[in-house]
């Protein structure tokens, strides 16, 4: 889902600052929300800095392919939602994409508040979503595909939707564009498909290794039930 350089610049980023600073208020907000889950501070900073590591091994290890106007990665968005709750797991993404940026792509630094927007909001979307479709007596490990699939439509469908809007904002309407971000947008959905899977697979592992439960490195939620 990176942004190719060119694609907006000149006055056009602007707007990417503007987004950035407030996706990355919003994560900061999420995250003091989430002190207070499982672990406390602690627990907040051990789940930040593994989530970041996670991004980072994401971007760099994990396949990608460059399509259409972008490239398709496997971000795992709503996986590491579940597992670490919506404030870490927006440090992380943040965190994540800006180390790869500083020590691996610095052409991408130009980049980095559309980026970044463009991973964070989708992750807020998935937030408020999993709210309204898994029931507040539902532990994480315990979800369906079809809750699955639902958080991990909303967070592909939101990256594909503001890599459009980043694409028709900078280059415009044109039929090569147009055909670009089609071609990219399809691509992606392939992983919409995928993801539900790897959530589910590693849901089960979670469930099944003694000691995790209650552990502050996890969200708390992953094995109970939401807080009264």
């Amino acid at each position: 889902m990176h942004i190719e350089p060119g694609i907006v610049d000149g006055a056009k980023l602007t707007l990417s600052y503007a987004t950035a600073i407030a996706a990355l208020g919003y994560a900061a907000k999420m995250a003091v929300t989430n002190r207070q889950d499982n672990g406390g501070i602690t627990g907040l900073l051990s789940r930040s800095v593994l989530t970041t590591a996670l991004v980072f091994s994401f971007f760099q290890i994990l396949p990608h392919y460059p399509v259409g106007v972008s490239e398709v990665h496997f971000i795992l968005g709503s996986t590491l939602f579940l597992l670490f709750g919506a404030g870490p797991a927006a440090i992380g993404l943040a965190g994540g994409l800006l180390m790869q940026g500083v020590f691996f792509a610095p052409a991408d630094l130009p980049q980095y508040g559309m980026n970044v927007t463009t991973l964070l909001v989708p992750l807020f979307a998935v937030a408020m979503l999993a709210k309204k479709v898994i029931p507040a007596k539902t532990a994480y490990v315990d979800l369906s595909y079809g809750q699955a699939l639902a958080l991990s439509t909303a967070y592909q469908g939101g990256v594909v939707a503001w890599v459009a809007f980043w694409a028709f904002y900078g280059q415009g309407f044109g039929a090569a564009n147009l055909a670009s971000v089609s071609t990219f947008g399809a691509a992606y959905m392939l992983v919409v498909l995928m993801e539900p899977l790897v959530d589910l697979a590693i849901l089960a592992g979670a469930k099944t290794v003694s000691g995790l439960k209650g552990h502050q490195i996890v969200q708390a939620r992953l094995h109970s039930a939401a807080a009264a």
